[in-house]
């Protein structure tokens, strides 16, 4: 790391710190317009810090696989690395939710704009509970045209590590009888997880083939969807570090 990386991550936090709470407070107000409006809104701020990443700390990305997005809402399970990709993910994917822990909703500001995105809030502790209520709130925002993001791992795995991957996401799909896409990136080598420092390069996100939960039992699809992400990510590593 050198002084000009450090500096570049110092104004880049500095930049959120000025930007989000007035962001927060016209989420708020976007509470009378519709949920498609809303989300249009209040996701200008993603932008904004997707910029602002690229023009400040220099990390830009590129999409491999964007043939296989499909054109009805479906379960995005994504590998989950750092704060990058729930940025991106907004980006590159059609209108989406997140299936999230619902301390989020409580962080000042973020957590406030973050409440008005419609997200499937649940407490990771009541098991089938959490379950229950991600079929039920994720059938009723497939339904209005949302897209679902999921996070198997759960939380933020190092580069070069896999969490523990949870049936959460299959579970979903077999009930609802929507698509399956898997992603595959390496943003923890550019902005690493519990990191102030982000460092300049080029993201690699690569899309996997649409899965299809049909006939299908959900530890399976699971099982598909963790072989072809951490095959993926393996592949990605070879591909940055092989010579020109």
């Amino acid at each position: 790391m050198n002084a000009g990386t450090l500096a570049r991550s110092l104004v880049y936090a500095v930049v959120q710190l000025v930007v989000t709470p007035p962001y927060s407070i016209l989420a708020l107000l976007t509470f009378p317009l519709s949920r498609p409006s809303r989300y249009r809104i209040i996701t200008s701020w993603s932008r904004i810090m997707m910029w602002c990443a690229a023009h400040i700390c220099g990390i830009r990305y590129r999409v491999i696989g964007a043939e296989n997005i499909p054109g009805t809402p479906c379960i995005i399970l994504s590998k989950h690395e750092s704060a990058w990709e729930t940025l991106a993910l907004q980006m590159i994917f059609p209108p989406q939710v997140w299936v999230l822990k619902r301390e989020l909703l409580w962080i000042p500001f973020f957590g406030w704009g973050l409440a008005m995105l419609w997200p499937i809030a649940i407490d990771r502790r009541s098991g089938v509970r959490a379950l229950r209520q991600t079929v039920q709130q994720g059938r009723e925002r497939l339904a209005q045209g949302f897209s679902i993001v999921i996070f198997p791992e759960g939380t933020r795995s190092a580069p070069g590590t896999a969490g523990s991957y949870q049936i959460g996401g299959a579970w979903l799909a077999v009930q609802t009888g929507a698509p399956v896409v898997p992603v595959a990136h390496n943003a923890g080598r550019y902005w690493p997880r519990k990191a102030f420092v982000k460092y300049p390069g080029t993201i690699t996100v690569s899309i996997g083939p649409v899965v299809s939960p049909a006939g299908r039992k959900a530890p399976d699809i699971m099982r598909e969807v963790e072989e072809w992400i951490e095959n993926e990510m393996q592949r990605i590593d070879t591909r940055e570090t092989a010579p020109e």
